[in-house]
């Protein structure tokens, strides 16, 4: 499966932003999704994950608060919603899934620039 993220852009700091990632194909088995970023020169990480039924989403420590995932099963779409940004969120931002709870994560599209300014 490709996953298609978008709704990045260029935001003041403090500004909020939205981004969705969607399966490009109709045919899609998930368990888990996650949004991953990567900043020019450092790895990427995991930003926050989300299962399709029940439990609870997961956040990395440093952007909890700020950052909120959610799902809409019958579009199989998954969204970041971004608030407080700050110049240090800029990062190219990913999307991809688990398709059970011990595969690896797959699906990385190109992903979605999101840059915020100072």
């Amino acid at each position: 499966v490709q996953l298609q993220a978008s709704g990045g852009g260029l935001v003041q700091a403090g500004g909020s932003l939205r981004l969705s990632c969607a399966p490009s194909g109709r045919t899609f088995s998930s368990y888990r999704m996650g949004w991953f970023r990567q900043a020019p020169g450092k790895e990427r990480e995991l930003v926050a994950s989300i299962i399709w039924i029940g439990g609870s989403p997961y956040y990395a420590d440093s952007l909890k608060g700020r950052f909120t995932i959610s799902r809409d099963n019958a579009k199989n779409t998954v969204y970041l919603q971004m608030n407080s940004l700050k110049p240090e969120d800029t990062a190219v931002y990913y999307c991809a899934t688990k398709t059970y709870p011990s595969s690896a994560y797959e699906g990385w599209g190109q992903g979605t620039q999101v840059t915020v300014s100072s």
